[in-house]
């Protein structure tokens, strides 16, 4: 059994990344930039350099932080409670995961923070789709890549093909923004036409396993902007009086709440077991990310939902971060495979008869 509680090093290191966040991506900024053309937050993510979080699985012989993946689930905790424009989920976790099961020289650069790179597949693929039909040739590098998250953001691309993962720079390839629903995390589309590219690892196991990475870390995300979320809507229940009363009295707003906060509690336990599985490379990690993926992205949209109602008429305006909460929840519902695909995952992996 996984221990699933938080250890003094993952609490010390939550504490001071969270008054770094409060401090330099407090809602009304991170809102001002959705207005913004930058696709990210160049400035948070030099803070998070100087903090030492972007690289923590990496070994320390290779620039990392030499820690696990166990800490790295809480540092997306805190940007999910923040919902930061940082390409840490591209970058920091699903390409660097990618790198490290390549054995690629390219993740060094990555734990510096000298650069960025994603995976150039679209931002919906879950770790056992099909992947995205570009063509290698000794000419280059050839294909388009639709709805790629923080495409617009990265330096190097990594692109899969049939003959394996290639690194391409971002420079070499064709990018167009899209109108995304969660403008704190982008996506852009990809077109590569000959563009020159290094072969990174043959096969799909790198991309796989970066993918996987993903889904699993994407749940901390998601438990964290969950948590967020409840947090918010107590202390404003708190503090709103209706007819003579505080708003959190009213016994069936205490009902929903009290649901919410066992559906949270339930979210944390299925994501720290799905970070323990990936620190350990326990052999569940398949098992444990789909299911991490089934069940904490539902708890996400269902208390970004309740954040808006139950904040009454402020909760619907651009002037209340509610709305930020919700599309990144929303966002994050059919990111790396929808809910829908991982029960089917599941199903498949413990070979559970079909309803």
């Amino acid at each position: 059994m996984s221990d699933l509680l938080y250890g003094e090093i993952e609490d010390d290191l939550r504490s001071g990344l969270r008054d770094a966040l409060g401090e330099r991506a407090a809602w009304p900024d991170v809102l001002a930039g959705t207005e913004k053309d930058e696709p990210s937050d160049a400035a948070l993510w030099g803070v998070l350099d100087e903090i030492g979080v972007l690289a923590l699985p990496v070994p320390e012989e290779r620039g990392g932080g030499g820690a696990t993946w166990r800490e790295t689930a809480v540092v997306m905790e805190e940007l999910g409670r923040a919902v930061a424009p940082v390409p840490f989920l591209t970058s920091s976790v699903i390409a660097t995961a990618a790198l490290l099961a390549a054995g690629d020289e390219l993740v060094s650069e990555l734990a510096s923070g000298d650069r960025t790179a994603v995976l150039a597949v679209p931002f919906g693929t879950a770790p056992d789709a099909p992947l995205p039909a570009v063509r290698a040739s000794g000419d280059g590098l050839t294909g388009e890549i639709r709805d790629v998250a923080d495409a617009l953001a990265a330096d190097v691309l990594l692109v899969p093909t049939a003959d394996g993962l290639y690194a391409v720079a971002a420079a070499d390839a064709t990018r167009a923004r899209v109108v995304s629903l969660d403008m704190t995390r982008r996506l852009g589309d990809v077109t590569l036409a000959n563009a020159p590219g290094r072969l990174v690892a043959t096969g799909e196991e790198a991309v796989r396993a970066g993918l996987t990475a993903g889904a699993a870390m994407l749940a901390s995300e998601q438990l964290g902007l969950a948590d967020r979320c409840l947090e918010m809507t107590v202390s404003y229940l708190k503090t709103r009086y209706q007819f003579g009363r505080p708003v959190g009295s009213y016994q069936g707003l205490k009902h929903r709440l009290a649901d919410l906060w066992t559906s949270v509690s339930q979210a944390r336990a299925v994501a720290r077991h799905a970070a323990a599985c990936l620190a350990t490379g326990d052999a569940d990690l398949p098992v444990a990310a789909a299911l991490a993926q089934a069940h904490c992205s539902g708890v996400a949209v269902r208390a970004a939902e309740e954040c808006v109602q139950m904040h009454g008429g402020i909760g619907f305006t651009w002037e209340h971060p509610a709305h930020l909460y919700l599309k990144r929840a929303k966002a994050d519902a059919i990111a790396l495979g929808t809910a829908t695909h991982h029960r089917a995952t599941l199903a498949r992996l413990l070979d559970l008869p079909p309803a």
